[in-house]
């Protein structure tokens, strides 16, 4: 039998104490949950807005595949999901391809183009009936905020990444061969652009291969650098370009011999790559060994289990081949067929499969992020989209 409380004794405090829920529970609830939590009480409130604790709370959040959904349903208003696939152990079903945010607009439709600490990077068409919209705009789906970057009109995206000695986030750019009109003064060269800036971007200059900076795939980040897979048709080896985000400049790096295509991604603190032949039933894995040496080990071989994709599913040489890291530091492989994404795991098994017939796929991952950036509300121009709860 509990004993009574003497007079005048204050009662034993029977929850967590602040430090135990703020900086080992809280600190680790997705962005959604966290924010309703703040309504409990104002201590929790304030805690959970300083800078400090929004920063730790964006190193325990995963980085998951970043998938899309496009509405399809209405012509005069456009709409794109957000859609990170959980592929954790223990995610339950309905939550593995849960939409995050939505962002919608009148006039312009959107395609995904870059992911870094939470920000996404998209390209805009607007609607030649209106007035033109920006070709780039910047969001953040935990936060709902959302703002187009209008300088940048005629130029194409390289890849994003945090720059370092500022604590900013800049571009990588060269001009759009699309574009019939040139902005005034820009060559052919790769330019930098620093988020939040009311600079136009800055000239930099080429690789030392500047026709490889054309149709290169989407860049991933790692050791603060921008690396990109480029296949040499007339020579022996292929290589990486990889682009220094500090000094700003162009290298390239040894790449492991592959008998096709090959992707890149990043993995437990390594740098991996996936080579497949032509007809996409094998998979070689590497990962460096030494980044700074350029030494690369063989990890595995993967032999895709073909005539079970191809009955099921369709699966065709012409499906869409995606590598991530998994919850277990293995490789993720994920396919898309038609109108299914299938995950595979090394030792060739289908261990999933999802069914979503406006589903897209990007080689992308979303680490969401609730810190606030100064820059969005510093982005001069009118902000027709809008980013919205999806559920």
């Amino acid at each position: 039998m509990a004993e009574a409380v003497t007079a005048g004794e204050a009662p034993p405090h029977r929850g967590l104490p602040d430090e135990i829920a703020i900086w080992e529970i809280l600190v680790r609830l997705p962005p959604k949950a966290l924010l309703r939590c703040r309504a409990v009480c104002r201590a929790w409130r304030r805690a959970t807005s300083s800078r400090g604790f929004l920063l730790a709370h964006h190193a325990h959040q995963p980085a998951l595949p970043l998938l899309y959904l496009h509405d399809a349903t209405d012509n005069l208003n456009q709409s794109l999901d957000i859609v990170p696939l959980d592929h954790r152990a223990g995610a339950a079903a309905a939550d593995q391809l849960r939409s995050v945010a939505r962002l919608g607009s009148r006039v312009n439709h959107f395609e995904l183009e870059a992911s870094c600490d939470g920000l996404l990077l998209l390209a805009t068409v607007g609607d030649p009936r209106f007035a033109p919209a920006s070709y780039f705009t910047v969001c953040n789906p935990a936060t709902r905020q959302c703002a187009p970057l209008p300088l940048l009109c005629g130029f194409s995206l390289a890849g994003m990444y945090p720059h370092t000695p500022t604590g900013g986030y800049r571009l990588l750019l060269y001009p759009d061969g699309m574009w019939i009109e040139r902005p005034p003064g820009v060559q052919d060269a790769c330019y930098v652009y620093a988020l939040g800036s009311c600079q136009p971007p800055r000239h930099i200059g080429w690789p030392e291969a500047e026709e490889l900076i054309y149709g290169l795939a989407v860049s991933v980040p790692f050791h603060g650098c921008l690396h990109w897979f480029v296949q040499m048709v007339e020579a022996e080896n292929s290589m990486i370009m990889v682009f220094d985000g500090v000094a700003e400049s162009f290298r390239q790096m040894r790449a492991p011999a592959v008998p096709g295509a090959a992707d890149l991604f990043e993995m437990d603190g390594m740098l991996g790559m996936a080579g497949f032949n032509d007809a996409m039933t094998t998979i070689d894995i590497w990962m460096t060994r030494d980044y700074d040496s350029e030494v690369w080990a063989f990890k595995c071989r993967v032999e895709l289990p073909v005539a079970e994709l191809t009955v099921r599913f369709g699966f065709s040489k012409n499906s869409y081949l995606l590598f991530f890291s998994s919850d277990d530091n293995d490789v993720l492989i994920m396919v898309r067929s038609g109108e299914w994404l299938l995950q595979i795991d090394t030792a060739g098994k289908l261990v999933a499969s999802f069914h979503c017939k406006f589903l897209g796929v990007t080689p992308l991952r979303l680490k969401q992020t609730l810190v606030q950036h100064t820059f969005f509300p510093t982005i001069d121009g009118d902000i027709h989209e809008s980013v919205s709860d999806a559920n």
